[in-house]
């Protein structure tokens, strides 16, 4: 409050005062004279309050003249915030606008849901791409305008890591990638993101084809040629120049049948992206199994050590688990120098089952971590070749862990070793105890 105002209202009081003591002197009662005095003063201050009420409350724009004192502070003080309010509204609307504009000029179909999973909004692309317009569809859930098998179990599920692939029932023509992402109060709104990967898609399904029919293609006279090189090499009536030559063939033909076996198995990964299978894995015997191979390559040129969880198992795809984990341990034993330290553990967590592979090898340079999981992506090729990798192991790991909703992350360091953990959803956990229990479990009925 300013000293003037202030001053004011109390030179206001002082001669009220005096003029009571006037009126006190020349005959009026003393009291009669205070309760005029203060019915003025309140009156003054009544006639203030009610003038600054009624014009917030008809939201008109208080401007000077402002009255005296105190009370002219205060309409300086509501004039000052009205003037703050109304640029930060004309912000707000400049936002607002700019941001419908550009919403509507994205050609990925954006819509808003709320609390309650219900439309609030859509932008035009959404019209197009998912059959929902807005205003018209407001208020609706967005299962009962664009529906879709699955989808409200993928909204109603909370993991939105990967999206859901669709094609729309009102244009079968197209390929949506759905993706959520919850905002707002308590991450409840949800705003769901629909991207037309028809083109995409339709490029990897000839990529797939072409892997998958080339590799079969390749796989029959492969075969011919390796039988024929292998009685070759193992007759005796091969000249002892030629042993060398056609011992180098076998190797290599028995690489090419590994590489189209991988693809294969690629192929196959890519088709069934989805998990159809889950039937109980005993992990444990599984790298038990995997290690005696293991030890075999390695030839007792590396030391192992196990640090597993027996009576924890897994659901899953059988073949494809086994797959992913032999890759991993067999990927630590190749690509490690002679008495290297390799470590297994397989334990639970909160989060889930976790599977983790280290080593204390040569270790990958930091610009090539987030790519060895790319098909044929090599980090060292003159060591990849000399140890018959393919460059397909970590990419079929990725692909059996995005089959069954897992993740993959890989931590290294040059010259400190490298570590590939496998994070397994809770739902896949499965005790030992269990399995008996667990065959009402619905997963179970393919078994």
């Amino acid at each position: 409050m300013r000293i003037e105002a202030l001053g004011f209202e109390l030179a206001l009081l002082t001669g009220l005062a005096a003029l009571a003591t006037g009126l006190a002197f020349v005959g009026v009662p003393t009291a009669v004279a205070l309760l005029w005095v203060l019915a003025l003063y309140l009156l003054r201050q009544l006639y203030f309050l009610i003038r600054l009420t009624r014009l917030i409350r008809r939201r008109y724009r208080l401007a000077p003249p402002f009255p005296m004192g105190l009370w002219g502070d205060v309409y300086r003080t509501v004039g000052r915030y009205q003037q703050r309010a109304r640029k930060d509204r004309k912000r707000q609307i400049r936002f607002q606008r700019r941001f419908r504009e550009a919403a509507n000029s994205v050609p990925d179909a954006l819509v808003v849901l709320n609390k309650s999973k219900r439309i609030e909004w859509a932008n035009p692309a959404a019209a197009t791409l998912m059959g929902v317009v807005w205003p018209v569809h407001e208020g609706r859930t967005l299962t009962a305008v664009f529906e879709q098998q699955g989808l409200a179990e993928y909204l109603d599920g909370g993991e939105y890591a990967r999206p859901l692939e669709v094609a729309p029932e009102h244009n079968q023509s197209l390929m949506l990638s759905i993706r959520v992402a919850p905002f707002g109060e308590r991450k409840r709104q949800r705003l769901v993101v629909g991207r037309d990967i028809t083109k995409i898609f339709h490029l990897n399904m000839i990529r797939r084809d072409f892997v998958a029919n080339a590799s079969h293609e390749l796989r029959t006279p492969l075969t011919v040629i390796a039988g024929f090189v292998e009685n070759l090499s193992g007759s005796g009536l091969t000249p002892e120049q030629h042993r060398r030559p056609l011992t180098l063939m076998e190797k290599q033909t028995n690489r090419m049948r590994t590489i189209i076996e991988d693809l294969l198995t690629l192929s196959r990964l890519e088709m069934q992206d989805s998990n159809s299978a889950c039937n109980p894995v005993d992990v444990p015997q599984e790298i038990e199994v995997i290690l005696a191979d293991a030890r075999a390559l390695s030839g007792g040129a590396h030391d192992f050590e196990l640090d597993l969880d027996e009576d924890l198992l897994l659901l899953g795809h059988p073949p494809d688990l086994r797959s992913a984990m032999s890759n991993l341990i067999f990927n630590a034993v190749k690509h490690t120098p002679p008495g290297s330290h390799v470590g297994i553990i397989w334990r639970d967590e909160p989060g889930g089952p976790v599977l983790q592979v280290t080593d204390d090898g040569p270790g990958i340079a930091p610009e090539h971590v987030p790519r060895v999981t790319e098909r044929f992506y090599r980090v060292d090729k003159a060591r990849s070749r000399a140890s018959g990798g393919t460059g397909l192991g970590l990419a079929i790991v990725k692909h059996v862990m995005n089959r069954h909703g897992a993740e993959l992350s890989i931590a290294s360091e040059p010259d400190r070793g490298t570590s590939f953990t496998c994070r397994y959803p809770a739902t896949s956990r499965l005790r030992r105890e269990q399995v008996q229990s667990a065959a009402a479990n619905p997963c179970f009925e393919q078994m």
